[in-house]
């Protein structure tokens, strides 16, 4: 695991364990992370996060959104009527928007919404952006969630220290409204374009 993921992934693990809420991390197989790069086209550091952290039991939780990472064996099936038609990618774009190059690695648990990799989008450390975008629209219209997938992390994790000062119980409007106003500079030290973009605030 590189240095970039490694650090976003032990900030993430801080954040639950300062505020105490559950988290569970494994190890995917190998033989299931090789199926998914064949199938899905996996970029690397992704693939390297499966294998070294799978996420069993991770969803964050604040005033104005939790967010639940799939584990490696949830993955291919939750791409079924995304970018997967009858076990096989789709070979172009929908009419609703859906890219053959979006793959699902997550959901908001509150909105329903998805959270997604764009594997178009490489660099060359093997890792892509995340976008997330609205369930229920005609049309998938995507939002930067993060620059980067180790980025992704980092940002869960900002969230999860951002929200240790809310209550879980009773939340309002007013509670989300502080929690965003809080959020935003906090991001932007980290991700100015995922900042920029305002999926998070």
């Amino acid at each position: 695991m590189d240095s970039d993921l490694a650090e976003s992934l032990a900030a993430l693990k801080e954040s639950f364990d300062n505020r105490h809420l559950p988290v569970s991390l494994g190890k995917a197989q190998e033989e299931l992370v090789l199926e998914l790069k064949a199938k899905l086209k996996l970029p690397r550091r992704y693939r390297t996060f499966l294998l070294e952290a799978d996420p069993i039991d991770v969803e964050t939780r604040t005033p104005a959104e939790r967010v639940r990472l799939l584990q490696a064996s949830e993955i291919l099936e939750e791409q079924d009527g995304f970018s997967l038609e009858g076990g096989k990618l789709i070979e172009q774009q929908k009419p609703n928007g859906w890219k053959p190059s979006w793959i699902v690695i997550g959901h908001s648990t509150l909105l329903g919404d998805p959270y997604f990799l764009d594997s178009s989008e490489a660099d060359a450390e093997g890792d892509c952006p995340v976008y997330s975008a609205m369930s229920g629209t005609d049309n998938w219209q995507p939002k930067l969630a993060a620059s980067s997938f180790a980025m992704f992390l980092r940002v869960l994790a900002v969230t999860n220290e951002v929200a240790a000062g809310f209550s879980e119980e009773n939340l309002d409007y007013d509670d989300e409204f502080v929690f965003r106003e809080a959020l935003g500079p906090r991001i932007r030290v980290y991700d100015p374009a995922a900042a920029k973009a305002g999926h998070w605030t």
